[in-house]
This record gives structure tokens, C-alpha cells and sequence, in this order.
């Protein structure tokens, strides 16, 4: 019996000693998490570009096309204050409305991206 309650009370030692070196380990793990989030800054300036260069395509087409926000957001089934997050750069089409943007302006929408690398 005395050597059961020994067995046991090492394991259960072990078993605590375990649980703190990894709750130590899981802190460790999101302190440095935080630390890279805090310093990666909103967003690069590379994709901030990128973003107002798809928004300005987007806006180019649609004027050019004669279409207004309203008109676009309607065709795809949309706010129309989607479309204007789109040209704002404040947010970005889905693949899927890409593809209906593109179709819809009577381009491919590869041509759309390509524009936006230029």
C-alpha cells in the first residue's frame, strides 16, 4: 500500500508539474503572438495601394460604362454601399463579384487585375 500511495503521488507530481510548464509555455506562445500583431502595423503599404488601385479600376469602368453605384449594385444583388467601399479601397470584391464586375463592365477579369499591377 505504501508503495502504491508513493506511485501515485509521483504521478500526480508529474501531472501538476506538466500542466504548469505548458500553461508557461501556452503564455510565452501568446505574449509573443501579441507582440508580432502589435507591431505589423494595419496594413502594408503594398496592399493598401493595391487596394485603391483595384477601387480606382473598378470606379474608371463603371463611369466609363455610364453606370452609377446604384445601378452596379442592383445587377450584382449587392449594397450600394458595397460598390462604394470597392472604390474607396476600404474593402474588396469577392472572386465571385469580381467575375460579375468584370462581366458586367464587358471585360475580362484578368483585365482588371492586370490594370491594377500596372
Amino acid at each position: 500500500m505504501e508503495i502504491l500511495s508513493v506511485v501515485i503521488a509521483f504521478f500526480n507530481l508529474i501531472y501538476v508539474l506538466g500542466t504548469f510548464v505548458g500553461g508557461v509555455y501556452l503564455f510565452i506562445l501568446v505574449v509573443k503572438a501579441l507582440r508580432k500583431y502589435i507591431r505589423s502595423g494595419n496594413v502594408t503599404p503594398e496592399t493598401a495601394r493595391t487596394r485603391k488601385s483595384l477601387g480606382e479600376v473598378l470606379r474608371k469602368h463603371r463611369t466609363d460604362s455610364g453606370m452609377t453605384q446604384e445601378f452596379v449594385a442592383q445587377a450584382l444583388g449587392i449594397s450600394r454601399q458595397a460598390v462604394s467601399k470597392w472604390e474607396n479601397g476600404t474593402s474588396e470584391p469577392t472572386t465571385t463579384n469580381l467575375i460579375a464586375l468584370a462581366k458586367l463592365f464587358g471585360v475580362a477579369p484578368e483585365d482588371l487585375l492586370q490594370e491594377v499591377q500596372k
